[in-house]
């Protein structure tokens, strides 16, 4: 049985997308204004799951969620990677000369600014989401009026696409964070990939110590994020996501970092995503 899968944005949004590439394109989903509101579904038991962008190719990090993660108690289930790739759609007959307004996300449109800086004559105007921007244009049945979205949000509105692929950066990807409560996460046969937080004594070379054993092992080390210590000034966590070839090295890793931290938490062990 899928969980309801709680997702930042609207029906049609990027999430949805992600939400259906990992579980099914049955899901159902709960959409949320914010990553907050994501977060506090899965805790409150709103929702069983949740998919959360993590960081992306060219923006990089999204450094707010990982305190959210850390905070939250959830663990990582499983991860997958979206190619983000943007289209211009409006009402059905409409066709570009008849366009005078593009609606869309503020991060949609300066993705696809080289494209929309063609036509002088349109108006860009920002929403909070590129799915809802095409929402609005089928509800109130706009005409003169497109927006920028993804595929989803196309078919489930019955936008016709006028132009497609008009971001400016074609390998844009974003990595998206499957997370539930510890109860609810599934296990994983010979998992590959593990999250994990910890912080070390704020001393010279504490870090580099930890950094030494886990290249030692043959362990990748795919991802490290610094997140401010609060109460602490100067002081981090790091978030650490390390890739490998056995369940026997990640082991072997946290065996050995361990006495070199003074606090250390696996987020979650699970199958690392395709990005094809």
């Amino acid at each position: 049985m899928l969980p309801t899968v709680a997702i930042q944005g609207f029906e049609g949004s990027f999430h949805q997308i992600a939400a259906r590439r990992f579980f099914s394109p049955e899901v159902e989903v709960v959409p949320c204004a914010t990553f907050g509101e994501v977060v506090n579904s899965v805790v409150r038991g709103t929702a069983g799951a949740a998919v959360m962008a993590i960081e992306n190719s060219i923006a990089g990090s999204i450094l707010p969620n990982y305190t959210l993660l850390r905070k939250s108690g959830l663990r990582v289930m499983g991860e997958t990677y979206l190619h983000i790739r943007q289209h211009l759609m409006a009402l059905p007959g409409q066709r570009p000369e008849d366009i005078t307004e593009v609606h869309s996300h503020p991060m949609a449109l300066l993705q696809c600014a080289d494209y929309l800086n063609r036509y002088k004559h349109w108006r860009l105007v920002e929403t909070e989401d590129t799915a809802l921007s095409a929402q609005r244009i089928r509800e109130g049945s706009r005409a003169g009026i497109a927006a920028v979205a993804g595929t989803l949000a196309s078919e489930l509105f019955e936008l016709p696409i006028l132009q497609a692929d008009i971001h400016s950066e074609k390998k844009n990807y974003t990595r998206f964070l499957v997370v539930a409560r510890p109860e609810n996460t599934r296990e994983v046969t010979l998992p590959n990939k593990a999250s994990l937080y910890f912080h070390t004594a704020h001393e010279q070379g504490s870090l580099a110590r930890i950094l030494v054993r886990i290249a030692e092992l043959g362990i990748n080390l795919s991802k490290l994020q610094s997140c401010p210590k609060p109460g602490s000034t100067w002081h981090y966590y790091f978030h650490a996501d390390l890739e490998f070839e056995e369940p026997e090295q990640l082991q072997a890793a946290l065996q050995a970092i361990t006495p070199l931290t003074e606090g250390l938490e696996v987020l979650g062990v699970y199958h690392k995503g395709d990005t094809h």
